[in-house]
């Protein structure tokens, strides 16, 4: 852990809004609906809530709401291709963590749980909600798990490029940069009361996989790897009119995640035109497809590489498939699928897929979750005005 080093300007803290009594009785009616073995009848439970508003301006979930809520948080993912096991999702109730050592301990443990020595689980680590007299906590970091990007001294980029103005943030707050390709980014945790603290993420949690080709062997001496476990974290949950801005969730990664776009965006590591030139393409002009054949050959890189050593990863092919498997309960229970065709179509041979060929509902449903203005930029190492 380091002492924190101002940034140029304060960040705000995740600010309370007045619970919606709308939003909370359609949540409460949703619970009670599907779920309607509760110790505590719907219309009971409706006045403890609506006697909370009126008397503290917020109400806190039990447990089973909690739960539920996140659950459905994710059936609601309209970009989300991976929701079929939406049920599966494990909940932690992290509510009582108040401090930034607490907080930090606890998204360790999820790290440690979520990854399972590569057999990954879903799941979500619930924070304290912003209530009137106390802002919630939140994590600056985008993802639990990220890797910094850097310039070299000539100019030529290092590492990932998406986060080189926040590795620049946490090197003004006392972070030792290594400099290197991989190097993990330490958590930015902010609480009520304290400066912004950065906490680093110890290497014996983070899993990751060395990135090899099943039939080119030159592709290992690349040096190429890749973090077992997407866990969002700058994302805000929301349930019933609360909201958790600081509720890091995960499921498991889609090849092409990686494969066709955390290695090979522009602004990311850019490696299209390295592997290119590995398998000895020919570059000069679009029309050879070097591109689409490189981008395949990458994709099986990564999707062979997981496999071989033993981390839960899933094909574009497969989760399209389990995607309109998904559509498919859903519909049969009577229930709208919210989707947006770009996020779910996947970016490598989009048009090989079944999820490519039909129109999707597009909605927004609650519970849910939502990247705020503020979030973003602080993951993109913006620190926004205090107002």
């Amino acid at each position: 852990m380091h002492p924190h080093a101002q940034p140029h300007r304060p960040a705000a803290a995740p600010a309370w809004r007045v619970p919606d009594w709308q939003e909370a009785e359609d949540f409460v009616r949703l619970f009670h609906t599907e779920q309607p073995e509760q110790p505590v009848p719907f219309g009971t439970r409706l006045r403890q809530i609506r006697e909370s508003l009126d008397h503290t301006g917020t109400y806190r979930h039990t447990h089973a709401e909690l739960e539920f809520g996140a659950r459905v948080a994710w059936r609601n993912a309209s970009r989300c291709i991976g929701r079929l096991y939406w049920k599966s999702l494990r909940v932690l109730d992290r509510r009582a963590a108040l401090t930034g050592a607490e907080i930090h301990g606890h998204l360790l443990d999820h790290l440690r749980l979520a990854t399972n020595e590569g057999r990954i689980r879903p799941l979500i680590s619930v924070f304290a909600p912003a209530t009137p007299h106390r802002p919630a906590p939140r994590v600056w970091n985008a993802q639990l798990i990220r890797y910094a990007g850097y310039r070299a001294a000539d100019g030529s980029p290092v590492g990932d490029q998406a986060h080189t103005a926040f590795t620049d943030v946490v090197r003004r707050m006392g972070w030792q940069a290594p400099g290197g390709w991989f190097d993990v980014l330490p958590l930015v945790v902010q609480t009520h009361g304290d400066k912004p603290q950065l906490f680093d993420v110890p290497r014996d949690l983070v899993l990751e996989v060395p990135i090899e080709h099943p039939e080119e062997p030159r592709f290992a001496a690349l040096g190429l790897r890749w973090h077992a476990l997407p866990a969002i974290s700058n994302m805000r949950l929301s349930i019933g009119g609360i909201d958790y801005p600081l509720a890091p969730f995960n499921g498991w990664y889609m090849g092409t995640e990686i494969g066709a776009r955390n290695l090979v965006d522009p602004d990311r590591y850019n490696l299209l035109p390295v592997v290119a030139g590995l398998l000895g393409l020919d570059t000069s002009r679009e029309s050879t497809l070097w591109r689409d054949r490189a981008l395949v050959e990458l994709n099986l890189a990564v999707l062979h590489s997981f496999e071989r050593a033993g981390v839960k990863i899933s094909d574009h092919h497969t989760e399209s498939h389990r995607f309109l498997t998904h559509l498919a309960r859903e519909e049969a229970q009577g229930r709208v699928v919210p989707a947006d065709w770009s996020w779910i179509v996947p970016p490598v041979s989009g048009g090989l897929t079944p999820v490519y060929h039909r129109y999707y509902d597009e909605a927004d449903l609650r519970p849910n979750f939502y990247l705020d203005d503020e979030a973003r930029a602080l993951a993109e190492g913006r620190c926004p005005v205090a107002h």
